[in-house]
Parts: structure tokens; sequence; C-alpha cells
């Protein structure tokens, strides 16, 4: 899978392409990233690439004609791929969007800077505009790491063990049960006894009970889009009438 990155300040982007399971994940060519820097597409000798708003006011606008060239060259280049904009106005980024980017042969991830990106960019370059959240950043480029590292997750071969992604938070539309580790004890505060007893059954039953508990007290918009089995509801109903006595 192909990802390039436009953005002005390519250097950003080197330690994390380098480290953790986003290195390995380019270093064993599951993912191919290409980090483009947008002043390679400016034409005057200031390599300009933003300038004042028409109709005042504050900051500036990152111009079309770099945008659009950079786009136009990579195009050229192989696949035509989904060109996606980081911006606050985008839909918000979540896993079932992670998922269908990674059934993708490449992304364009385009970094919008100060006031954001010319109109006309969006309205003939851009096939889909992303948001991380509902905060404003100082650029596109810390979102589109999180882009490329939620979707790189994805590809075989990327993590050690591929079916860690079965059970983790979002899956299904649920959190994550609680993690435990060595020491059993810590400060007078012990390891549920069910994950000590070789149990497998109630080891799965635990989990999935605490899997369905966590997202009920965090996330209940997330449970109430969760395709749960009519186990699954009695489990949820034995955890909450527990938590009561």
């Amino acid at each position: 899978m192909l990802f390039d990155i436009i953005t002005i300040f390519p250097g950003l982007f080197e330690p994390f392409l380098s480290s953790g399971v986003l290195g390995r994940a380019v270093a064993s060519g599951v993912v191919e990233v290409r980090v483009v820097d947008l002043r390679d597409h400016t034409e005057d000798r200031h390599r300009t690439t933003d300038d004042r708003p028409y109709g005042g006011g504050a900051g500036m606008v990152m111009k079309v004609e770099p945008i659009a060239r950079a786009i136009d060259a990579l195009r050229s280049e192989g696949p035509e791929g989904t060109v996606v904009l980081l911006t606050p106005q985008g839909k918000t980024f979540d896993q079932e969007t992670a998922q269908r980017y990674a059934k993708k042969d490449r992304v364009i991830l385009v970094c919008g800077r100060y006031e954001g990106v010319d109109e006309r960019v969006r309205a003939r370059y851009v096939d889909e505009e992303l948001s991380v959240g509902d905060f404003v950043l100082s650029g596109g480029e810390p979102a589109a790491l999180v882009v490329l590292d939620a979707v790189a997750r994805l590809k075989e071969g990327t993590l050690g063990c591929q079916g860690s992604l079965d059970e983790e938070s979002f899956s299904g539309n649920l959190l994550e049960y609680p993690q435990y580790t060595r020491p059993p004890e810590f400060e007078g505060a012990a390891v549920p006894e069910v994950l000590l007893s070789g149990d497998h059954g109630a080891v799965k039953r635990w989990r999935r009970r605490n899997a369905l508990l966590n997202t009920f007290r965090r996330r209940p918009d997330l449970l109430a889009r969760a395709s749960l089995t009519p186990e699954d509801r009695d489990l949820l109903r034995a955890a909450l009438s527990g938590e009561e006595e």
C-alpha cells in the first residue's frame, strides 16, 4: 500500500517513519510512504505556499496552485488513489474509516496549515476530508500521522501478532477489556483471580463481560451501535446488577 503525504514540513515525519510499529511496516515493505515537500511545486523564487485571504481577515490561506500541481504530479505517477484533506471541517476519522482505507492501494494525504486551504482545492482536487477530533491543530501533519498509523497497523505483516486486532478497542464497536501483567499483586491491588485460573472459558467470559461494561461506562454511544448477541445482553445485565449490589 502506498501513502503520499503533501506537507510544507517534510522533516516532521522522519522520526515516526523509522520507529515502532510504523517503522517496521515501512522497513518490511508492508506500506510505502513518500513525503512530498509542497514547496517543490511552487514556481516563484520564494517558494510561496500561502497568501492573504481575499476579503481580509487574520492569518494566511494555503494557495491552490502548489497543491494542485502536487496532486496532479502524484496522480500521473501511478494508481490515482484517494486524495484526503486533513481539516477540522472533515468527517471524524474512526476505526471503520481506517479499515476502509486499509483496503485501498493508495491514499494521498494533504496537510493543511494556517487558516486552511483555498476552497478550490476542496472543490476540484479532494475526494474526502477528515478530522481527527473536535479541536484545532497547528497543521494537518499530526492528523496525517494518526491516519497513517491506524491504517498501517491493519495491514497484514505489520503487527507481530495479527490476531490482537480482533480484540482491541473499537473492534465491533466495543472498548477493550482491562489488561494485567506481572506482578499478581501491587500495593494491595490484585489481578482478578479468574485471569490466574487457567480456565480459558471463564477468562473469555470475563473479558467479554468487562469489554461490555467498559463500553457502557465510558462510551455508551459506541454500545448503541454494537451488534450484541442475547448472551452479550445477559452478561451486561449481570455485570450491572453486580455493580449495584
